[in-house]
């Protein structure tokens, strides 16, 4: 019987906060296979049972390959900030906090007296941080149970590469380590997870950590004998180093439940300024640089007016031009940390023009965020955009209006997954086109465009 070859492929994961997604690349960079599932989450819609999502990224991988391609690298991204506590053979003894559980205030606020301020670390101390996390998991397992941290982003690398490790972008998330000089904060250690020893060992996102090796994929036939696991990390800043990869010095602006802006700079320190999160650069001495604002929530409270509701559907559909309103002030956006969103006195009762005013106000918000994380970068690429929010016509055009230039939607819908593809293929030695994954040239649908993860 003749067996034909299978095409040689590498694989990239995105887990998301709602669903998870494969996507698989040839060694030129075309995108040759993508698979989707909600992410499994408890009946609560909050916690995530660590076998339940291993099987089901394990399922993705063997449908997007068929019976045709053949997994020679695999990388996973996923959410920031959660993870799991696991005991030597590496079974979880909880399930994953979700970062946007609302049990996390409370413990944050019983742990904030203690954490003193420090603007070193990569991140601002808040809820969803990972310490958060370590701290919540720390009260619910027996002393001396657990034998290391795992992030959720990590999982699936951890149990292919049969090692615990932590990818750097990750270690950013936690609120307790440094970039400047890649150093835990043993204080804060101690306080939520107990111990420092419970510490993977912190890895570049984008290095390999093992085989791959999958009893499962093996039995399908898709994975080959001398297949490896590359570590990912944070989803963000590997989509943002996607799109730099595509166009050096490209900032991604991606627009889900919120908006988060992230570039890659060459620069190996920068003080943190204007609510910029910085995190390792990927497959460089420089720095990776994010910052992230509300958006949903900003509209969801506008739009329990429903005629202003009604007026922001039509805007965003492009079917009518906005007020010229869009830099009135008449609309204050709720910041993070939850603070409300407001009108000013004087913002007229017209819905159509509150309506205008709100999208306005947030497309200023996305334009300073894209300028707090340019500050520190001579070299200025395009802006590229990506997220459920561009499937709105009308609300490209008002960022556009906005920016004062073209924000240009990629064709792509994945473009984390491409990114922890293109990784995992740099990992192995191919030399992808990471404009041809990207679907740079191609037109833009924006039926097939999905949100973002967190």
């Amino acid at each position: 019987m003749l067996t034909i070859a299978r095409m040689p492929i590498a694989c990239g994961v995105d887990i998301g906060s709602t669903n998870a997604k494969v996507v698989a690349i040839d060694a030129d960079g075309t995108v040759v296979g993508r698979a989707g599932q909600p992410t499994p989450r408890d009946k609560g819609a909050l916690s995530i049972d660590a076998y339940a999502l291993f099987s089901a990224i394990e399922e993705m991988v063997v449908e997007v390959c068929g019976e045709s391609l053949e997994v020679h690298a695999i990388c996973a991204a996923g959410v920031g900030e959660d993870g799991f506590l696991v005991d030597g053979g590496l079974r979880p003894l909880t399930k994953a906090l979700a970062w946007f559980d609302p049990r996390r205030q409370e413990i944050f606020r019983a742990l904030r007296p203690q954490l003193h301020h420090d603007d070193t670390f990569d991140v601002d101390s808040d809820p969803v941080r990972t310490l958060v996390g370590w701290e919540w998991s720390r009260t619910r397992v027996a002393e001396g149970a657990a034998a290391s941290w795992v992030a959720l982003a990590d999982l699936a690398g951890v149990y292919w590469a049969g090692r615990t490790f932590l990818s750097d972008t990750l270690a950013s998330r936690t609120a307790a380590w440094r970039s400047g000089d890649r150093t835990w904060a043993q204080d804060r250690v101690t306080l939520t997870l107990g111990s420092a020893d419970l510490l993977p060992p912190v890895v570049p996102t984008g290095t390999i950590v093992g085989d791959l090796n999958s009893p499962g994929m093996r039995l399908a036939g898709v994975v080959a004998a001398d297949a490896i696991t590359v570590a990912g990390g944070h989803d963000h800043p590997i989509g943002g180093w996607g799109v730099d990869q595509m166009e050096p010095g490209a900032v991604l602006d991606s627009m889900g439940t919120a908006e988060v802006v992230v570039a890659q700079s060459p620069l190996r320190a920068v003080s943190r300024h204007d609510y910029v999160d910085i995190s390792p650069g990927i497959r460089s001495d420089g720095l990776t640089l994010l910052r992230v604002e509300e958006l949903a929530r900003n509209v969801e409270w506008a739009s329990k007016n429903p005629e202003v509701a009604r007026h922001i559907r039509v805007l965003l559909a492009g079917s009518v031009a906005p007020e010229p309103v869009l830099d009135s002030g008449y609309f204050v956006p709720g910041k993070r940390g939850g603070g409300a969103p407001t009108y000013s006195l004087t913002a007229p009762q017209d819905p159509r023009v509150r309506a205008s005013a709100v999208l306005g106000a947030l497309a200023h918000v996305g334009r300073d965020a894209i300028d707090a994380v340019r500050k520190d970068r001579a070299e200025r690429g395009g802006v590229w955009l990506a997220g459920g929010w561009v499937r709105s016509r009308g609300w490209i055009d008002i960022k556009s209006e906005v920016n004062g230039y073209e924000a240009t939607p990629i064709p792509e819908p994945e473009v984390t997954a491409v990114g922890a593809a293109l990784l995992a293929a740099m990992a192995r030695g191919w030399s992808p086109d990471p404009g041809r994954a990207l679907g740079r040239g191609l037109p833009y649908d924006p039926s097939e465009t999905s949100s973002q993860s967190h």
